[in-house]
């Protein structure tokens, strides 16, 4: 008896360190090399170099209508490295729904001019790894954004990151600075895409409360993106 005993003393140590040794280790990636490699990606697009149209779609619903009360389709001209103008070409319903549109559209071209201080890198922004998800396609990788200074160029919100290209699929957030009396807040969803050879939003989802009109909801939708047709000849 005293023999057996001892025997299973024996065995217990060596089934337990069998146990641990064939657990798999979960290892956290690298964070900053993620990062590193987002910012290239980013400065390697060819939206950064070569001029393009976009041609985006909005619907505006009131608070929680189903139709929408305005429709509004605008033109984004974008030429690098700091210009992006707009137009709007056609407007349908309540021209309060406009108004919202140009406040978001003039943010947007605004940013551009200073494109630098207004992207999603370390120099803007401190990053906090969240988790690696199977959003699409390919896995990516969720980090929480928290701006470094008030500014209503950047975003309060979290990005998710493709763990393949490095490309940025989707931000989500708020502005960290309001960005006008009117505009009491604003919930910002982007989704990324390639068009045209270039990674670019396709789509802007919006969720705004506007001091004395209460809440409206944005439905934009990128639906042509090409070259700018030349000007022409005077």
């Amino acid at each position: 008896m005293l023999w057996l005993s001892g025997l299973v003393l024996l065995a217990t140590p060596t089934s337990s360190s069998q146990v641990i040794s064939s657990t798999p280790e979960i290892k956290t990636p690298n964070l900053d090399l993620i990062l590193q490699r987002t910012e290239d990606v980013q400065h390697q697009d060819p939206a950064k170099s070569r001029p393009y149209q976009v041609t985006r779609e909005y619907k505006v619903f009131r608070g929680c209508d189903k139709e929408p009360f305005s429709e509004v389709i605008a033109e984004i001209d974008s030429v690098p490295p700091d210009m992006r103008t707009y137009k709007i070409v056609q407007t349908k319903g309540n021209l309060l729904g406009e108004r919202v549109v140009r406040e978001l559209i003039g943010n947007e071209t605004e940013s551009a001019r200073i494109e630098q201080s207004a992207e999603i890198s370390r120099a803007n922004y401190d990053f906090v790894f969240l988790r690696r998800q199977n959003f699409g396609v390919e896995p990516e990788y969720v980090f929480a954004i928290f701006p470094k200074r008030k500014d209503k160029f950047l975003l309060l919100g979290q990005i998710w990151v493709d763990a393949s290209s490095f490309r940025i699929r989707r931000i989500e957030g708020v502005p960290a600075k309001s960005s006008s009396y009117w505009l009491k807040s604003l919930h910002i969803t982007l989704q990324f895409a390639e068009l045209g050879g270039m990674w670019v939003p396709v789509s802007f989802d919006g969720i705004a409360t506007l001091r004395l009109f209460g809440e409206y909801t944005l439905a934009g939708l990128n639906t042509r993106t090409s070259e700018p047709l030349p000007a022409a000849p005077k």
